[in-house]
């Protein structure tokens, strides 16, 4: 084996050790931080809107590949290796969680009609759907990353797409320190994708 060769493999290695304490390759006990998103802008409390309901906006879950779709928060510590958080956890899956998030933003945002896909009546000529590519830590670059593939469907069979993305440097391996990155950057991604749509 070449010497370029062994530096390659023991890259990842490294990076794991740097992170001693935070980040896990395998399953655990309770975690001590539960993670969540909250939105910026909300819609404030007796503010109403009426329309028809064609006119609705239906705000659909992102599609994830399977390194995002468990409750576990991911970690990349390089292109080719994932880890997750330790002692921290996502309330739920982030794809419903970030589904949440826009639909709020846009509705604080806009002056639209706007459901969720989970809403038993929701009805609508307009759909945003998309795929939530990237909500975690960087490891070697220290920041979050949330980064999102939008996709439009209106009416009459048109289609706008749109990659939204949003960083936050400077983060440590911490569970408390990454909530609040991952929190802050899918706001600014959430703002981005309703000042498109509306």
């Amino acid at each position: 084996m070449t010497l370029p060769a062994v530096l390659k493999r023991a890259i990842p290695l490294a990076l794991v050790l740097s992170l001693p304490g935070c980040v896990s390759l395998g399953g655990g006990k309770a975690p001590d931080t539960l993670v969540t998103l909250t939105a910026a802008a909300s819609t404030p409390a007796g503010s109403a809107l009426s329309g028809k309901s064609d006119g609705a906006l239906i705000v659909l879950d992102p599609e994830t590949d399977r390194r995002l779709s468990v409750q576990r928060i991911a970690v990349r510590l390089d292109p080719a290796n994932v880890a997750y958080l330790q002692k921290a956890l996502w309330v739920e899956r982030p794809a419903r969680l970030m589904r949440s998030l826009l639909a709020e933003t846009i509705r604080a945002k806009g002056q639209r009609i706007v459901f969720e896909d989970a809403d038993a009546t929701a009805t609508g000529s307009t759909r945003l759907a998309g795929r939530l590519l990237d909500i975690g830590y960087d490891a070697g670059a220290r920041a979050v990353v949330v980064r999102y593939d939008a996709i439009l469907q209106g009416p009459g069979g048109a289609v706008s797409t749109k990659r939204f993305e949003s960083r936050v440097a400077h983060v440590s391996a911490e569970p408390k320190d990454v909530a609040a990155a991952l929190n802050e950057a899918a706001n600014d991604v959430a703002g981005q994708v309703a000042e498109w749509v509306n």
